[in-house]
């Protein structure tokens, strides 16, 4: 199973302050962890909703509106997407998320869909062309 890790944002992130060196070396040591163990597929920090845009669809078209954003706890500052046998196995490793600044957050694992996950929804033809696209 894959999981995707949401850091969520804080005050500090959206105004973009950037990590210190302690929390830089920690996550450092962390994703080196995390891809010894063979979990780590991917993740990246976000820049501050300042420098982002959403589009909205509706029946009338599309609306596209520039940030910044409110800060709710929908926001994010990060992700991670990492191979694990279960979300239990995700918490045990979110669990063990560096925080050498003591600073208050919160990280959500969310399971990742697969192909089998839609049933006969997903017919052999669009598996087919889903297993194509991740080929390229």
């Amino acid at each position: 199973m894959e999981f995707f890790i949401i850091i969520k944002a804080n005050a500090n992130t959206e105004a973009g302050v950037m990590p210190s060196t302690p929390l830089l070396q920690a996550m450092g040591d962390f994703n080196q962890r995390l891809s010894e163990a063979g979990v780590l597929v991917s993740g990246n920090g976000l820049h501050p909703s300042s420098r982002s845009a959403r589009v909205h669809f509706s029946a009338a078209g599309r609306h596209i509106e520039h940030g910044p954003f409110a800060l709710t706890e929908d926001t994010i500052s990060g992700y991670w997407v990492w191979r694990l046998p279960s979300l239990d196995a995700a918490c045990d490793w979110a669990a063990q998320i560096p925080n050498p600044d003591n600073e208050h957050y919160c990280v959500d694992s969310r399971p990742i869909f697969s192909a089998d996950d839609f049933g006969g929804a997903l017919t052999p033809e669009l598996r087919e062309r889903e297993e194509k696209l991740a080929r390229q």
